[in-house]
């Protein structure tokens, strides 16, 4: 089972984070190549890489809107408003929907640039 990130913020504006698992189902996606396991799918608008330099930190911030941050290179870590720091690093996938309230801290702490896919997402 494959587990991701997620940051919210409860009625109140707090944001915490969760950990979701991926549910998967047998398809045939690509025939005539066998079945895959597939997570359904979610709305997304568009996509943007973004490059983030050693040193960098971004104060107090709710996400810009829904959206997929893919890790893809460097080292940092995020802080939810309710204390919370979970590290990330290449390969971390992060589910943000803290979009109203104070919403979170998110540092580069490794000496290389930090690489991150953006996916934005359909509000839902």
């Amino acid at each position: 089972m494959v587990t991701f990130m997620r940051i919210y913020a409860d009625a109140g504006g707090e944001s915490h984070f969760d950990d979701l698992d991926v549910q998967y189902e047998r398809e045939d996606f690509v025939p005539p190549a066998p079945p895959v396991l597939l997570s359904g799918f979610t709305g997304a608008t568009g996509y943007r890489f973004e490059l983030v330099q050693p040193g960098w930190i971004g104060d107090w911030h709710p996400a810009p809107q829904r959206l997929l941050a893919v890790y893809l290179a460097g080292t940092g870590e995020i802080t939810a408003s309710d204390g919370e720091t979970r590290p990330l690093a290449a390969g971390t996938v992060l589910l943000a929907e803290d979009t109203i309230g104070k919403g979170h801290v998110t540092r580069v702490t490794g000496t290389e640039d930090m690489h991150v896919l953006i996916l934005l997402l359909d509000a839902n």
